[in-house]
């Protein structure tokens, strides 16, 4: 298959609002199936997704439609930063931490060192935790409504997506079991 068409119609599949935005690199050289590098928030150049298309093109065109749009959807959440009540308290208390340092203070350097700890964790799990992925899934499954797909169809192909990626990048475990529950539900 032509890689070029393929990048083209892929695109033309990612929600509008960050298809122009979106580079697709293919990356014959990497283990998984899609990946996408680590972007940071304030980087507002293009959004890269490297490909490995010997194994993309080992799923059905369905399910690469179904898994590049949730990419699209995660692409958009990394891109959409907003300062939480979190976020906030530990710019703050590095900021203090920074004080603390430049004083000298070592019990206000225990004290705000932990503290950063403390938020830092609930930061980095706060965008790990498994309702944002279902809300991508459930976000996905709503876009494909307008791309012809019916709502059981799409969950299916979704979900043999996942397990077909699973399978072709030999991952020890597949996605976790609530995900694959709530997709599930949306089959007949």
């Amino acid at each position: 298959m032509n890689i070029n068409s393929e990048i083209s119609r892929l695109l033309d599949v990612m929600p509008a609002s960050g298809r122009m935005l979106t580079k697709i690199v293919s990356k014959s050289t990497q283990s998984e199936v899609i990946r996408i590098p680590f972007a940071f928030p304030w980087n507002r150049s293009k959004r890269l997704i490297y490909i490995n298309f010997d194994l993309w093109y080992q799923l059905t065109e369905a399910q690469r439609d179904l898994l590049i749009l949730r990419v699209g959807f995660q692409l958009q959440d990394v891109y959409s930063f907003k300062l939480n009540l979190n976020q906030f308290i530990l710019s703050l208390g590095v900021l203090e931490l920074f004080i603390k340092v430049l004083q000298r203070d070592t019990l206000g350097i225990s004290i705000f060192g932990i503290l950063i700890i403390i938020f830092t964790k609930q930061f980095w799990y706060g965008n790990q935790n498994i309702q944002k992925e279902l809300d991508f899934d459930k976000d996905t499954i709503k876009a494909s409504l307008k791309r012809g797909y019916r709502k059981d169809d799409a969950a299916k192909h979704l979900l043999e997506g996942i397990k077909k990626i699973a399978k072709l990048e030999s991952h020890p475990k597949l996605e976790s079991k609530i995900r694959l529950e709530y997709l599930q539900s949306f089959i007949n």
